[in-house]
């Protein structure tokens, strides 16, 4: 954003230059996240007949705990995914009073088993339960979330190792939609061992120049107005506002967040007449972490949903299939095509 000098009796206030806050003259473009991870399966559906026939079929084993809806849901679309591509996949859903202790056990268990490539832990566990000790006890060779400190390690030394899914189909948006990376200053809101901390390491080893941004990060809007990639992954509700955002940058909206309250809707949403009758159908709105008015200035952007969701299970399933390539001796298929 560029500034102007107003003049007054005694001093001189920055003010914003109307001229920055204007919107650019054709809308942003829309990175369509579902046709991307609809190519991405489609490869991996491929790799795996190949594997198969080769008598070599990848398996994945996806724990959930108990009955936390939210995850029962997350774990039917992984497992669904899985059949959809040929992965072999096996829930197992051991009870809510389950101990850390008895969790080791499966973990163990299913280390040992070379049938199985890829163990994946839904969380969150139960109170009882360590997370930190059920999720290290995992096989690094088949931690297909990419969480274990042997896999951050391998990532930020630019060995092969697992990637965690999210920020991997970050990266998978902006090189199948040619948005150049090198050199470009990119800027991720949002420092999580989950998304943002990858995800920035991603766009390092791509030769971005890079700022993690943070709830004490001075002058945000200022510091990600400077991006010509913006990263959202904080996990507040549209925060991400216009003035956060250098007109036609390409903006990454990572957040998933559920919006009931009337007058929140309203806010973000007024005039939107198909989500509008969503809401009103549903009592409910998914929306991201950047505010709809950001579509105005950006030059490109994910939407939600549809934008960076689907390439989650999208990349598990490579994942999966990198494990047991790499567990299994054979090559380790190229994804993306940049």
């Amino acid at each position: 954003m560029k500034f102007r000098f107003a003049a007054h009796s005694q001093c001189k206030i920055l003010e914003p230059d109307p001229e920055s806050r204007k919107p650019n003259p054709m809308p942003a473009t829309i990175l369509d996240g579902t046709k991307i991870a609809q190519d991405i399966r489609s490869e991996v559906a491929a790799e795996v007949k190949i594997m198969a026939a080769a008598g070599m079929r990848p398996g994945l084993a996806v724990v959930l705990v108990g009955h936390n809806p939210a995850s029962e849901i997350y774990v039917r679309g992984k497992v669904k995914a899985s059949e959809e591509v040929g992965i072999y996949s096996e829930k197992l859903t051991p009870p809510e009073s389950s101990t850390t202790a008895e969790l080791l056990a499966v973990i163990e268990d299913l280390n040992r088993r070379n049938d199985i490539d890829g163990i994946l832990v839904q969380l969150p566990l139960p109170g009882q339960v360590d997370s930190k000790k059920i999720l290290m006890a995992v096989d690094p060779a088949k931690d297909v979330d990419g969480f274990h400190p042997v896999n951050v390690g391998f990532l930020s030394t630019q060995r092969p190792g697992l990637v965690p899914c999210t920020p991997a189909g970050v990266l998978e948006i902006l090189k199948r939609s040619n948005i150049p990376i090198a050199g470009r200053e990119a800027v991720v809101v949002g420092r999580s061992d989950i998304v943002g901390k990858p995800a920035a390491m991603l766009m390092l080893n791509a030769n971005a120049t890079v700022t993690v941004c943070h709830s004490k990060t001075h002058d945000l809007p200022g510091v990600c107005r400077r991006a010509d990639i913006l990263v959202a992954a904080i996990g507040r509700a549209g925060m991400i506002t216009r003035d956060f955002v250098k007109p036609g940058a390409t903006v990454i909206d990572v957040g998933m967040n559920t919006v009931t309250d009337a007058a929140e809707f309203n806010h973000f949403f007024a005039g939107n007449a198909k989500r509008e009758e969503n809401f009103r159908k549903k009592g409910s709105t998914l929306m991201g972490d950047v505010h709809p008015e950001v579509a105005e200035v950006a030059g490109a952007l994910t939407p939600v949903p549809g934008g960076v969701g689907p390439l989650t299970i999208a990349m598990l399933m490579f994942n999966t299939v990198k494990a047991a390539k790499m567990r299994r001796g054979t090559r380790v298929p190229e994804l993306s095509r940049a």
